[in-house]
């Protein structure tokens, strides 16, 4: 969504993260500004009052009907974001609790005795993707030597081989997984 919507307008994601500009107006009679009305605006005004209206486009086009009965009392992109973030990831407690799991999961992963090398990657990356939406980016290096490490041991001499002709500073996962496979 975040790639999205920067490619549309950069400017969008900013009214999303910060809220809607308000165009204000500064009385003389009185030290502090206030709203303006709809018929005092400028041009410019409108044209940045206008991106709230694009964002809230772009994010009710790019939800679901579940999705969208959650936001529709909201009035900003900022709130239809939260709500959404809200609902998606949860409260900081609930992103902590599914944080704690996935790094339980992570750890403790092993490849099974009947797994083919492909669902063991599958697997593995929806960890590493999970743990990656919620802020955890795990080095390259260390995907790599995580894989090598968890094979069961009939794949011990190909663990072996690909660690001494690989440099596994630069090995990706991608190129890993296509040597397991052959």
């Amino acid at each position: 969504m975040h790639d999205f919507i920067m490619a549309e307008d950069s400017e969008l994601w900013d009214v999303i993260g910060d809220g809607p500009y308000v165009p204000t107006k500064v009385l003389e009679e009185l030290p502090f500004s206030m709203p303006k009305t709809r018929k005092e605006y400028s041009d410019a005004d409108r044209k940045v009052v206008e991106k709230n209206f694009h964002a809230k486009k772009i994010l009710v086009c790019g939800i679901g009907p579940d999705e969208y009965n959650r936001i529709t009392a909201c009035d900003t992109a900022k709130e239809i974001r939260e709500a959404l973030q809200t609902a998606r990831e949860g409260t900081t407690q609930v992103k902590q609790s599914k944080f704690d799991m996935l790094t339980i999961e992570y750890e403790l992963f092993r490849m099974k005795d009947d797994e083919s090398i492909q669902d063991m990657h599958t697997r593995f990356t929806s960890i590493i993707n999970e743990l990656h939406s919620l802020g955890e980016t795990i080095p390259r290096n260390k995907l790599v030597r995580k894989i090598l490490s968890i094979l069961p041991s009939p794949w011990e001499s190909k663990v072996n081989v690909i660690t001494e002709a690989k440099d596994l500073q630069e090995l990706t996962i991608d190129e890993l997984i296509g040597n397991l496979k052959t």
